[in-house]
């Protein structure tokens, strides 16, 4: 082994080798239990970021663990056609050319973005086997392979046929730039600074009295269709029935009772309901049977044949035609103040949504679009979930769930873009004449025209017979392919022998923000389509953010790279920083240093490895456990409890635990103490305890590099080769299990108290300032006689890890002299104050210890006497709290016995 750990040139040769071989490929007729997982495909345009990384370290994890225990394991990769984000990529590339998607026309534009895929669509598969990731490649899928596309074409025309898929004219979210329908989740909000307009509406039957409401869009007031008070308002509800004149036009609108829509103490408790521009108004407009007339076009310009139909004054909408949203609100708000309308403005603070990849402020826009009627789906999927088949893990995202399944709306499935999966619907253009507009690069297909649904193209009309068909241009929302994931990977819908083994999956590990856009939709589909369940555990791991708990993002300059990261400090250090900070319920606060402080983990146990090549040679004759020294039967029993840690952890998704439990066996347990104690035998040529020594040293070297592998695939690889070994991969040896013959509680009993004592003299020589190499006398002693008789027993473990002389016997027997003395729990310590100590400084450093550990005391009680603290922290960061609390009282008392000692020896 090299004397320093180079991960660059393990990593690439690792990651190459591991798949050459085909460790990661599922075996047909494996015995094993089925164990499958799909990954949530990232998008082909996507490079890797740190929240894949964590999401797809955890799952590395499992299905290391797993194949390690002898599963049946399956991890199916696979990327997302990302319908909009990839669109976008290729025509900045077209734009850079001087070209356009319209100049190429629709198919060779698909044909482009093809070739884009081909050529730059594999970025982040190669990052992610940069990563480790042990998916079996060989099976790598894509949303618009010919599997899927077959799929999604079955799963198509069977929900319209079972009346599940329907087309309607509703209210969505549009963005005028990339001129498509948007799902939620593909719009990101913003708060920023805006104005409320308080507007005067007059009585129809009182024109000097009037309502004044309150809106954030007086321009969309055109499209106004009534006016909203609650019922239960004294101020307004006399008014309900009555009806207004709408200013700017010449329509009389209803003043309408809604106490879903009206907030009392909003404004002045009247709104204005545009059914057309809102999505509370569309409700409210559909509970009250108003309406919708929309003034803006696709591009979100004031249109001139929907102000017509708003009735709205000539020269307004000579004023207003064409305009943006932006150039129009001015006009509007000059206009209602020139008329005396415009009663006031106060600054007011609004959410805007915009458009996820060009940022563009989405509209809310009324058009013909493709629906799934959702909710005969969502209740087998509450059912299952209700019935235990599915678990969420953490629970507490249960009712999240549960909650918006109750309340879900029918899905709009079409984007009016080109690449994805185009629609199989067709239209004869002899029936419907008059419902398909042509012209500008477009083609609207009007509500009410009659589609031909097929998964091939039709020859001819089924009503008249005619050829001249056209083809619905909407693509569907890339969400509806990506909700077959969990069985078209699987080859369906085929009836695949993958599909009978693993199906259904086993584990989804997923974040919160695709908990209902992806994960709930795989749910209902998978329920609909395969009639069971489509994975039996969904795992939701936190968000990352910066350390200081900021969203990372690029303007802000906080964005971790993990490519950058894992050049810097090397793969495996990312990983385990990732997984020992996936706490259930508790955002990553991710900081280099934590990523650089697991480096350092990865360089101790390089580091101990080599130690013990270097004292490998010989026989290693294996003993009994309970035959072999105490050093030795101690690390068995503490390895055995990690074993038992790490898997019931894993077992529970508790990677944060186990990740810890690893850390403290390997770093402090096996490097620090255990290493430590068998110095003196591996360097005593010929020792009686060298060969089993030696032995032990390997088999639990070897048993921890398994144990540590899921979480640290590549540096337990290359160390595994260097050691005494059986096999050719640690991939694909079994995962360490539970050895009943290594636990020793005498073996841990001891070495509770050898621990006890060495702190006690490492204590006493910080107190006393004396040199680390320096070696001292002390005295050990004990007032229970069985732990006495073990402090004999121990005396030359205890003399060589604190570097002096132990003297082992009753404090009562010990000689005259000045010594410092540190009691308790019964155990004493006794160390010889040599003449070149200087006790006054000694005692200022006391003093000051003193005053840190009372600070550190009362803020840890402050926050324990903190109702709201204490009603919000974790159950494990307050039982933390309280056991620091308790260290600082012991080491309290430790600091004021041994001031008193020193100011006696002072004189003072």
């Amino acid at each position: 082994m090299e004397k320093t750990y180079e991960p660059k040139s393990v990593e690439d040769r690792w990651s190459r080798e591991w798949i050459a071989r085909g460790y990661f490929r599922a075996a047909g007729g494996h015995s094993g239990q089925p164990y499958c997982i799909v990954i949530p495909p990232p998008n082909v345009t996507g490079s890797l970021h740190v929240g894949h990384a964590l999401n797809h370290s955890l799952q590395d994890i499992l299905i290391r663990w797993r194949r390690m225990q002898g599963r049946n394991t399956l991890w199916i990769p696979g990327t997302d056609h990302a319908g909009i984000a990839t669109q976008n990529v290729v025509e900045k590339q077209l734009v850079a050319e001087g070209l356009s998607r319209d100049s190429l026309g629709r198919e060779r534009f698909v044909e482009r973005v093809w070739q884009w895929k081909a050529t730059s669509g594999n970025t982040i598969i190669n990052q992610q086997k940069q990563l480790g990731e042990s998916c079996d490649w060989d099976r790598l899928r894509f949303t618009m392979d010919e599997g899927l596309s077959t799929a999604v074409l079955e799963v198509f025309v069977r929900l319209h046929e079972d009346g599940l898929i329907y087309r309607g004219e509703r209210l969505i979210n549009w963005c005028p730039r990339c001129l498509t329908a948007l799902s939620d989740i593909e719009v990101e909000h913003e708060e920023v600074k805006g104005k409320l307009y308080y507007l005067k509406y007059p009585l129809a039957d009182d024109p000097h009295a009037a309502l004044t409401v309150a809106t954030t869009r007086p321009e969309t007031m055109l499209g106004d269709t009534a006016i909203a008070v609650h019922p239960e308002d004294p101020r307004y509800r006399h008014l309900i029935g009555k009806k207004i004149c709408l200013p700017l036009t010449t329509r009389e609108i209803p003043i309408v009772g809604d106490p879903i829509l009206v907030d009392l103490e909003f404004g002045t408790g009247a709104v204005k309901i545009t059914p057309a521009h809102d999505f509370n108004d569309y409700e409210a407009g559909e509970r009250h049977n108003l309406p919708r007339i929309a003034v803006l076009d696709h591009a979100a310009l004031l249109e001139p044949v929907g102000m017509q139909k708003g009735a709205v004054e000539t020269s307004v909408i000579d004023m207003l035609r064409g305009l943006p949203v932006s150039k129009a609100r001015p006009k509007v708000e000059a206009l209602l103040r020139e008329r005396g309308i415009l009663e006031k403005t106060d600054d007011h603070k609004m959410a805007v949504g915009r458009c996820y990849r060009c940022k563009t402020i989405v509209e809310p826009y009324l058009s013909p679009q493709w629906f799934v009627k959702i909710q005969p789906l969502a209740d087998p999927a509450i059912q299952a979930v209700e019935d235990g088949r599915i678990r969420i893990i953490p629970e507490n995202w249960v009712n999240n769930y549960l909650g918006w399944m109750r309340e879900i709306k029918d899905w709009c499935i079409s984007r009016q873009i080109w690449w994805g999966h185009q629609i199989p619907a067709w239209y004869c253009l002899a029936c419907n004449d008059r419902m398909i507009l042509t012209g500008d690069h477009r083609t609207t297909i009007l509500q009410g025209a009659i589609p031909i649904v097929s998964k091939s193209a039709p020859a001819e009309c089924p009503t008249c017979g005619s050829r001249n068909l056209l083809r619905d241009p909407d693509v569907l929302d890339t969400w509806f392919s990506s909700a077959l994931w969990p069985f078209t990977t699987l080859g369906w819908p085929n009836q695949t022998s993958e599909l009978k083994t693993y199906y259904p999956t086993s584990t989804l590990v997923t974040g919160l923000d695709i908990l209902f856009f992806w994960v709930a939709r795989m749910i209902m589909m998978s329920l609909k389509f395969m009639n069971d369940v489509p994975f039996k555990d969904v795992y939701i791991h936190a968000l990352v953010r910066d350390a200081e708990g900021q969203k990372m993002s690029k303007s802000k300059g906080n964005v971790i790279d993990p490519l950058h990261v894992m050049d810097q400090f090397g793969t495996d250090a990312l990983r385990f920083t990732l997984a020992s900070m996936a706490s259930p319920g508790r955002d990553i606060k991710l900081a280099e240093e934590r990523i650089e402080g697991y480096r350092n983990f990865a360089n101790k146990i390089w580091n101990v490895a080599r130690f013990a090549l270097m004292y490998l040679n010989g026989s290693r004759a294996p003993l009994p456990p309970t035959q072999r020294t105490f050093p030795d039967r101690w690390i068995l029993s503490r390895l055995n409890h990690t074993i038992h840690t790490v898997t019931a952890e894993l077992e529970s998704y508790r990677f944060d635990h186990a990740a810890t439990a690893l850390y403290q066996f390997v770093w402090h347990e096996y490097c620090d103490w255990y290493v430590e104690l068998i110095k003196p035998v591996l360097q005593t040529p010929d020792h009686p305890d060298g060969a089993s020594t030696r032995h032990t040293l390997v088999e639990t070297l070897e048993t921890t590099l398994r144990l540590l592998h899921p979480f640290m695939p590549f540096i337990t690889e290359e160390i595994w080769q260097a050691i005494p070994h059986q096999g050719e991969s640690i991939v694909i040896q079994q995962y360490p299990i539970v050895d009943q013959t290594w636990t020793s509680p005498k073996a841990e009993q001891q070495y509770a108290l050898l621990e006890q004592t060495v702190s006690l003299v490492r204590t006493g020589r910080v107190l006393l300032n004396y040199p680390p190499g320096q070696q001292i006398l002390f005295h050990v002693g004990h007032d229970d006689p069985n732990r006495q008789y073990l402090l004999q027993r121990l005396q030359p473990h205890l003399g060589h890890l604190s570097r002096g002389t132990a003297e082992v016997n009753p404090a009562t027997e010990w000689p005259a002299g000045q010594r410092l003395q540190l009691v308790t729990e019964g155990l004493s310590v006794g160390l010889t104050v040599s003449g070149d100590v200087d006790l006054k400084k000694a005692l200022d450093r006391l003093a000051k210890q003193l005053v840190e550990s009372d600070k550190e005391s009362q803020r840890l009680d402050g926050k324990l006497k903190n109702a709201e603290f204490v009603s919000k922290a974790p159950p494990e960061v307050i039982a933390e709290y309280q056991e620091r609390m308790r260290t600082l009282s012991r080491d309290r008392a430790l600091l004021a016995s041994s001031a008193a000692q020193l100011r006696t020896m002072l004189g003072t």
